[in-house]
């Protein structure tokens, strides 16, 4: 039988523990809500811009036989991976399933790249930065302080960078790894191509038509205002799916926590009890013996 103590200092444990995943599950929620709005916000605009962007693209790579700096088709000798995580943890497998999909996408795919010092990560969040930089992978830098003011504005140096890398053709492919949000309970783990950019396939005319587009100013002039600016767009909804997801996760897992520190603690209240009755029926036990080792 537990020592009395000993039960007594698990239970104001567990009873403490309780109350800060309590407090932090109702921080996650209130920050998942912002977070939500962000994205569902965002996610149409981004969409109709994309699909605008590929079918300028398509338009004028049937035209003129160039698809631009970003769409060109390349071997893919040199890549670039973004795993975007957290900078916190306590939100579940958010972090591991990132990390773990990074890992299996280059052995699967990008094992020559490897072993070859073409593969290159630039890690947003934290926690995959620590992963990867443990473990001697080529990591060229950190976006992790991008989660602390996330908005457009911050964002559009780091994707600039990017793309001017890949323009200059320092890589022939990046890539995100990242968990696209879906409700709070729900994040889809998602790998997604971000250069060059994926031209839509030819139209079948007899399931659907191309657009058509009439060009003002000119063709050049437009596609060099609008890809640069949904490339930027896709990058910041790639972090609002992420933040989202992170929130989520987090409210989730600490929904867990409270609701696992609650059965303990009913354990361990019963463990008390029990421990507490049995001492006080031995103390009787002792009293009587006592009396009647002095009434005989």
């Amino acid at each position: 039988m537990p020592n009395l103590k000993e039960v007594r200092t698990r239970i104001e444990s567990v009873n403490s523990t309780k109350q800060i995943t309590s407090a932090m599950k109702m921080v996650a929620a209130s920050k998942l809500r912002k977070a939500q709005n962000a994205i569902i916000t965002m996610r149409p605009y981004a969409a109709k811009l994309h699909e605008l962007m590929k079918n300028l693209s398509r338009a004028v790579s049937d035209g003129e036989g160039s698809t631009g700096q970003y769409t060109g088709h390349r071997d893919f000798e040199k890549v670039l991976i973004i795993p975007v995580t957290s900078n916190r943890g306590l939100c579940g497998a958010f972090n591991a399933n990132v990390i773990r999909a990074t890992v299996r996408l280059v052995q699967d795919h990008y094992s020559v790249q490897l072993a070859q010092g073409n593969l290159r990560l630039y890690c947003i969040g934290k926690k995959g930065e620590e992963f990867f930089r443990n473990r001697k992978y080529s990591v060229i830098g950190s976006g992790s302080y991008l989660f602390d003011n996330l908005s457009f504005a911050n964002i559009t140096p780091v994707a600039a960078g990017i793309m001017d890398d890949f323009a200059a053709e320092k890589y022939d492919q990046v890539i995100f790894v990242y968990n696209r949000f879906k409700n709070a309970g729900t994040q889809v783990l998602t790998t997604e191509r971000f250069l060059p950019v994926e031209l839509p396939e030819v139209v079948d005319s007899q399931i659907g038509f191309e657009t058509d587009y009439i060009f003002e100013p000119g063709k050049d002039q437009i596609l060099n205002e609008i890809i640069p600016k949904t490339l930027k767009i896709q990058f910041y909804k790639v972090l609002l799916d992420s933040f989202a997801s992170e929130h989520g996760a987090r409210m989730v897992a600490m929904n867990k926590a409270t609701d696992n520190a609650a059965e303990m603690l009913k354990e361990l209240k019963l463990s008390y009890n029990k421990a507490r009755q049995a001492s006080i029926t031995k103390e009787i036990l002792e009293i009587v013996g006592g009396a009647n080792a002095l009434n005989g």
